[in-house]
């Protein structure tokens, strides 16, 4: 529902022709003729504050931590991949989210019109949708596999339990929920019956695309449809709706999850596969792909770089503790990444036990592990396993909801903000049309190279730069005196020099260093020995190419706009200054705003070359 108190002032839609020199030091006079126009639609703000932070555990304890953690555990190593994530997420994740969540409730906007904080580096909202399209395209794909499975649960027996002569190879294949005690073990060519009815009969994976991609099969087609249609429903009504699911969304998973751990827990073998994922191999922490990868997977499983949390927080209120919001979201996003891997990793350990191999040998691993070691484990289940096969893969498909929906949610809201007299419901209607179109590729035979292309370059080496671009922008051309302004302002809270220290310079030099290094040592993408074709490689660098464009090609823009000025520098110096635009939405927010700017700078000039604790303690003695 609205909130009148904060909504937006009538102007706003005006779009008047100006700029104002400093944002956070004046603010622009209304036009003349502003009263006898339309003020546009008001933005619309959280039922509640607990809304919020469902939508948010939602989006970020998403497919991203269920489905992506493990594969990427798995594919580095276990342990190896543990300590760099969980130091990353420390350092860079949560640090990372509340400044986004900053900037979204300061300005009330999406992750693009926020940059009128530093026009010059707009791009970065532009390069960041391109990304969450990337992103919510397989997103998708992943729940229509969920719808596939959740459709085939109702079979008795399950249809991944058993080695069906349809789609099974009978010389190799044994069944997941029976009795290996007829099979040599030993040969070292055995696959379980849920790895094979997921290569042979789902997906009908293809082991190379020298010859093509194949055509799309009709029944992933129609669950794809049917995913795309679910998000929106969600989305059509904005987060009137969206709101309510993530109370849904946001729970329910765990009790599944937590179900099937204890499951995997009592199934022999499962204390190797836990050990194999919680114990450090410490020849591989120097390894710069791994750190690429924890760093990936970091931002994908929060959802920092993307956009989403910057939409969301531009919903809440004004006033709204942002700090104890992005706290809890993080560690509940580390706890259920931890949750997943030990489910997984203890089915893992009964598969290497059955077949009497190492934990690495079991399965082959990408992005299908999660739809063959969940299953396996639902398969052992001795009790109704239809039932939880039913309750998992509900689950799974809601969780794709919640990562979904915001990532949608984020690129309906650039266009909104664009366009805001455009109707939300045919915006809505236009990009899950188009997102559906381009999600077809990934349901052909050789979609799960497409899949992994488009991961890698869509969703893991764009926002790698783009974040570094973004923390610059915030830290050394807005300023962090002006930030931590605006912060004190907004939330009447004061920050430790640890936010300086990670913002400012820890944050950017990691991931410079890690893109760096990764470059260096980078490997074209291969399944098992299979390289993929140089074609799909390129697309994939034409991809990220074409992301990253927006960065020059709008710092371009932004600077011819300068017409103001005659030298070039001049230019490029005012298109570092704040646009009207930045601020808050609020008039008498705003004009409060304003004077609180005058009088912080009114201060002791010495102030911004003051750091750390005494920064804080001089400014506390200030105020």
């Amino acid at each position: 529902m609205i909130n009148p108190e904060h909504s937006p002032p009538k102007y706003e839609y005006c779009n008047p022709a100006y700029e104002a020199e400093e944002a956070s030091e004046s603010i622009p006079e209304k036009p003349a003729n502003c009263e006898n126009e339309d003020p546009g639609p008001q933005r619309q703000q959280w039922g509640s504050p607990v809304e919020f932070l469902m939508s948010c555990i939602s989006m970020s304890v998403g497919l991203g931590n269920v489905w992506r953690f493990p594969v990427t555990a798995y594919e580095n190593g276990g342990g190896a991949f543990l300590i760099p994530y969980l130091i990353v997420l420390l350092i860079i994740g949560r640090p990372l989210y509340y400044l986004e969540m900053i900037l979204g409730q300061f300005s009330g906007y999406g992750q693009v019109k926020i940059w009128g904080v530093v026009p010059l580096l707009k791009g970065i909202g532009y390069g960041q949708a391109v990304a969450t399209w990337c992103t919510v395209s397989y997103y998708c794909h992943l729940m229509g596999l969920t719808v596939f499975y959740f459709l085939s649960s109702f079979a008795d027996p399950l249809p991944w339990a058993i080695c069906d002569p349809e789609w099974a190879d009978m010389t190799t294949c044994f069944p997941s929920g029976g009795n290996l005690s007829a099979y040599d073990t030993g040969n070292g060519t055995l696959e379980s019956s849920s790895e094979q009815f997921f290569i042979r009969y789902v997906v009908k994976q293809k082991f190379n695309i020298d010859d093509g991609i194949g055509l799309p099969d009709w029944k992933l087609v129609l669950c794809l449809l049917f995913s795309w249609t679910s998000i929106f429903l969600v989305q059509v009504k904005g987060i009137k709706t969206s709101g309510k699911v993530a109370y849904f969304t946001a729970l329910f998973p765990y009790v599944v999850l937590i179900v099937l751990l204890g499951r995997g827990a009592t199934l022999p073998g499962a204390e190797t596969g836990i050990l194999y994922f919680i114990t450090p191999q410490w020849q591989e922490i120097l390894n710069p792909s791994v750190w690429f990868a924890a760093v990936s997977q970091c931002f994908l499983s929060l959802g920092v770089g993307f956009g989403p949390i910057i939409m969301f927080s531009s919903y809440n209120d004004f006033r709204h503790k942002t700090y104890r919001d992005s706290t809890i979201v993080s560690l509940m996003d580390t706890l259920t990444s931890l949750l997943a891997g030990f489910a997984i990793f203890s089915i893992l350990g009964n598969l290497a036990f059955e077949l009497e191999t190492e934990v690495p040998n079991v399965v082959k691993g990408g992005a299908g592990l999660a739809f063959i070691s969940y299953p396996d484990a639902i398969a052992k289940f001795d009790a109704v396993p239809q039932l939880f096969a039913v309750l998992f893969f509900i689950m799974m498909f809601t969780l794709g909801i919640g990562s979904a929906m915001a990532l949608v949610g984020g690129i309906i809201t650039i266009i909104c903000d664009e366009f805001p007299h455009w109707q939300r419901w045919r915006v809505t209607l236009a990009l899950c049309t188009a997102g559906f179109g381009c999600g077809i590729v990934f349901t052909t035979p050789g979609g799960l190279f497409v899949f992994d292309t488009v991961d890698y370059f869509g969703a893991g080496f764009i926002i790698y730069v783009l974040v570094v671009f973004e923390t610059i922008a915030i830290s050394w051309i807005y300023g962090l005196n002006r930030f931590f302004k605006d912060i004190k302002f907004m939330t009447n809270n004061w920050h430790s020099p640890y936010w300086d220290l990670m913002w400012t310079l820890l944050i950017p030099a990691m991931l410079i260093v890690i893109f760096v290094f990764s470059m260096v040592q980078y490997k074209p993408l291969s399944y098992e020995d299979y390289v993929f074709p140089d074609a799909l490689i390129a697309s994939g660098w034409v991809l990220a190419a074409f992301a990253l464009t927006t960065l020059p090609a709008f710092a371009f823009v932004a600077i011819i706009r300068q017409k103001e000025e005659k030298s070039f520098l001049k230019k490029v110096q005012k298109a570092c200054q704040p646009t009207s635009e930045w601020g808050p939405k609020n008039e008498k927010i705003r004009k409060e705003w304003n004077t609180f700017s005058q009088e912080w700078r009114g201060g002791p000039t010495r102030m911004k070359r003051i750091t750390g604790k005494r920064y804080i303690k001089e400014y506390k003695k200030y105020w």
